[in-house]
């Protein structure tokens, strides 16, 4: 019984060095080499892991950094400057600076302005509802207000207004990884450059129709007039397409000229101070003159067609009153 239990003992020590061996020359054999700065960048990115960079995870978007040959194309919108600036320095190449960029909802159909036509009883998703139907307006291009966005949102930048039934993004939350944009349905909302003081502009409405049927839909959205379009003729910052203004942030000044015009308020000036009401100048109306305000000399011009030399009429007076004397 001794001897059995000894040579088991044995025996499986035996093909478990054996197996060792082989594993030992197997990893040696297909080891696969993995740069050390790999490690290094995954460290210094955020691991928010959402995907906003265009690659699944830190760690993919790590390796991508260390072998890409373009690497000013690649962009951390989380880290920002700063992130792509520490990864540039460890891998020895150079950082382009971009401008940050801020989401932003491109609808302004509130209850308000927007009137309700149908009621939708059904799974209260922007996905589904949208797959379903145009929507519970006449207007098939608007937010569908189920929050979609603020469901895949990982940073709490965004939530739904009860009053507005529309949602709301926090700036400062907002780290632009584009997870809002993918989840909307309607492609409401936008990517757009973060302005100093975080000042934007831009056209609240993405309705397509022509004037009269958006209008009617909603009451401030564009009805394609080209009325901005003529007040930025010199920047050339606003297209229409399709009955829609669009105004670019590249080319936008901030100057909100098109903000004015606009006839139905479509146009958006966000975090801008009041503007300030100049007073009417008011005009004094001028009472009419009479004869008897006038001066001798003006009555003189007045009576006499002809221009009269004051200082004769002035010498016959008193040779008049000389002569009777």
């Amino acid at each position: 019984m001794t001897e059995v239990i000894i040579f088991s003992i044995v025996t499986v020590s035996a093909i478990a060095i054996l197996a060792a061996i082989i594993l030992y020359f197997v990893a040696k054999k297909f080891y696969v080499y993995e740069d050390p700065r790999i490690d290094e960048v995954e460290n210094i990115l955020p691991a928010a892991n959402c995907g906003g960079c265009g690659v699944p995870g830190c760690r993919n978007f790590a390796e991508t950094c260390v072998k890409s040959e373009d690497f000013g194309s690649l962009y951390c919108p989380v880290g920002g400057n700063d992130t792509m600036a520490a990864v540039a320095k460890i891998l020895g190449k150079d950082a382009v600076a971009k401008a940050p960029l801020v989401a932003v909802i491109r609808c302004h159909g509130t209850p308000e302005f927007r009137k309700r036509t149908t009621k939708y009883d059904g799974v209260t998703t922007c996905a589904v509802e949208s797959a379903l139907y145009s929507g519970h307006t006449d207007c098939q291009f608007g937010c569908l207000g189920h929050g979609d966005c603020v469901v895949v949102c990982d940073f709490d930048a965004i939530f739904m207004d009860e009053k507005t039934q529309l949602p709301y993004v926090v700036d400062d939350k907002c780290t632009a990884c584009g997870a809002c944009v993918d989840a909307c349905p309607k492609s409401v909302i936008e990517l757009r450059k973060k302005n100093k003081k975080d000042r934007k502009i831009f056209v609240s409405c993405i309705n397509q129709d022509k004037g009269g049927a958006a209008k009617k839909a909603c009451s401030v959205a564009c009805i394609g007039c080209k009325k901005c379009v003529k007040e930025c003729a010199k920047f050339e910052a606003i297209t229409v397409e399709n009955f829609l203004a669009y105004i670019d942030h590249e080319k936008c000044k901030l100057c909100r000229k098109c903000v004015t015009v606009c006839p139905t308020k479509a146009i958006h000036e966000i975090n801008f101070p009041e503007r300030k009401v100049r007073p009417k100048k008011i005009v004094a109306k001028k009472k009419p003159v009479t004869k008897k305000d006038l001066t001798t000399t003006e009555k003189v011009k007045i009576e006499s067609p002809k221009e009269i030399n004051l200082k004769e009429i002035a010498k016959e007076n008193t040779d008049k009153k000389n002569d009777k004397k």
